[in-house]
């Protein structure tokens, strides 16, 4: 039961080296708009090795979202090693092996053909994929990636034979994230987030560690806790501000560990795809809220949809040839998701509206929300309102704005209740003076879709009237989704207007929704139109070659 809190590598990898939950500090962005500082006070965590006299090195991905300071490493680069430090120091020494990333998954046609080592036949495919050819062999093919890891994996530990190190040496063999087939990397299910955790204890050092040898712990772990765990072993005082937990070292106990049963996991933007949804684990149960659950899960992403694997499965979906758990993938979420684990391990049964489970559901949702009031979860501000306002401090900009956060939240939560019951806080969250309170009250008509019709005036004044253009085209999203009327113009003319890159990031976004979603909404981008400052955005282009290719 060890766990990335974030899905995809370079949020997984800020969460690893800094020891902070990403929403906290905004480091969950993928594909950074803009790199933001550690919390104040608080170093990467290899700093703290070094300030005792360990050899830090890196080989080589970093991947931060984080400006480094200095001190983190004595050398971060291809050529590092553990053995370029002085004779008898210790070390601390992070490899990096890519051979069962998500590019190695990029074959052809071609290359499909020339067959893989493991029998595609014997290969278990997921039940929400397409029973296809193509996915055996998808299948195939990442097995035969992962025997060749081990193997590398195995060329590691020999040099440390060699080096006369392996009885002194702690090593954790980890993915930075779940599976990289679709619908795992970039996704808060357990295939995206659920990582192989094997740590090797080394005999001199033993009395460290309150477990036996070639066990399996059941205890839930996850990458915040990874940092401060490496400090205890080191013996090294962990610093506050750190948000994980140790679970080798000493004053662990094997007791403690083994009844930890809950862990945390959030998505944002992954390269130009936009989502938010968060997950907690416990036990057996898996709660995933979804705060714009319009956003399917299959919406456009270019370095994705790159796999062949994810060009069949929408082309099938396209063909009416899925069956309801595969097309899933490609329509709209509930708002709310709660799996029994234990029974549906591939969360293809969504328990949230049974009555029986009502109770389960109810606490599962009140830890989520406290979990995004405590932090607090930055993200109930849009991404390129952070950049502007939040990025220089995030930390600091969330506890000064945590009453604003809560709002926020309580508004998105309306969206869980009856219409009935909740249209007088929905209309005052549309006339509100705080453009965010808007922001999220369209966001929560647009899930009640037609039942919340009788704010057609009041969204209408927002689609041609209001300050932030990002209101605008959620404004027109909720009639483009309702199919009451066109949101081409409005989000077009957005899209031209607006000069923040991440701002259009978002409006794209919408777009391609309404063009891929029910309603296949017809736009016609004309790439000339855009503000110069907008295109300088690296992500921007990748929606607009998607869009003006198709």
């Amino acid at each position: 039961h060890a766990f990335s809190n974030s899905p995809v590598c370079s949020a997984a990898r800020s969460t690893l080296i800094s020891g902070c939950y990403g929403p906290r500090a905004a480091t969950h962005y993928h594909r950074k708009l803009k790199q933001v500082p550690m919390p104040e006070g608080l170093h990467m965590f290899p700093f703290y090795l070094r300030q005792v006299g360990y050899y830090a090195t890196n080989n080589a991905k970093e991947d931060y979202n984080i400006i480094k300071p200095e001190g983190v490493w004595d050398e971060s680069s291809r050529k590092a090693s553990w053995r370029n430090r002085q004779d008898g120091q210790p070390f601390f020494h992070v490899f990096n092996i890519g051979t069962t990333h998500e590019s190695r998954m990029h074959f052809t046609e071609a290359e499909m053909t020339a067959g893989a080592r493991t029998n595609p036949d014997s290969c278990f495919v997921l039940p929400n994929h397409p029973q296809t050819e193509l996915f055996k062999y998808s299948n195939a093919r990442y097995r035969d990636k992962i025997v060749e890891m081990d193997g590398q994996v195995g060329e590691v530990v020999d040099e440390l034979k060699k080096d006369g190190l392996l009885e002194n040496t702690f090593i954790f063999y980890y993915g930075d994230h779940g599976g990289v087939l679709p619908g795992s990397k970039g996704y808060l299910n357990e295939v995206g987030v659920h990582v192989p955790l094997v740590v090797y204890i080394p005999p001199k050092f033993k009395h460290l560690v309150d477990f036996k040898a070639g066990g399996q712990v059941e205890g839930f772990v996850s990458f915040v806790d990874f940092g401060v765990t490496v400090l205890n072993l080191a013996g090294i005082q962990i610093p506050d501000g750190m948000d994980g937990k140790p679970f080798l070292g000493n004053g662990i106990t094997a007791k403690e560990v083994q009844s930890r049963d809950e862990t945390y996991s959030y998505a944002d933007r992954f390269d130009e795809k936009y989502d938010m949804v968060r997950a907690l684990r416990k036990g057996k149960y898996k709660y995933i809220r979804n705060y714009q659950p319009f956003n399917f899960n299959g919406l456009m992403n270019n370095y994705r949809y790159k796999q062949l694997g994810y060009q069949q499965w929408w082309e099938m979906y396209r063909r009416n040839e899925l069956n309801s758990v595969q097309s899933a993938f490609f329509e709209a979420k509930m708002p709310e998701e709660l799996y029994n684990l234990e029974v549906d391990p591939y969360e293809t049964n969504n328990l949230a509206g049974q009555a029986k489970y009502a109770g389960v559901l109810k606490k599962m949702r009140k830890k989520l929300n406290d979990k995004a009031e405590e932090l607090p979860d930055l993200s109930f501000y849009p991404e390129h309102y952070l950049v502007k306002n939040a990025f220089d401090n995030p930390v600091a900009f969330g506890q000064k704005h945590k009453s604003d956060i809560k709002k926020y939240l309580a508004i998105t939560n309306l969206m869980l209740d009856k219409f009935e019951n909740v249209k007088a806080k929905i209309e005052s969250s549309l006339k509100s003076n705080d453009p965010w309170q808007r922001y999220w009250g369209l966001v929560v008509c647009s899930t009640f879709g037609k039942k919340a019709n009788e704010f057609i005036p009041l969204i209408e004044h927002i689609a041609e009237n209001d300050s932030e253009q990002i209101n605008r085209v959620r404004a027109a999203e909720f009639f483009g989704l309702t199919g009451l009327r066109s949101p081409v113009e409005t989000m077009t003319k957005a899209l031209y207007q607006t000069e923040d890159g991440g701002e259009a990031l978002l409006i794209l976004n919408s777009i391609v929704l309404m063009k891929d979603g029910a309603n296949k909404y017809a736009f016609k981008i004309q790439p000339e139109k855009i503000q110069q400052s907008v295109l300088e955005n690296e992500q921007v282009p990748r929606r607009l070659d998607y869009l003006v290719q198709n």
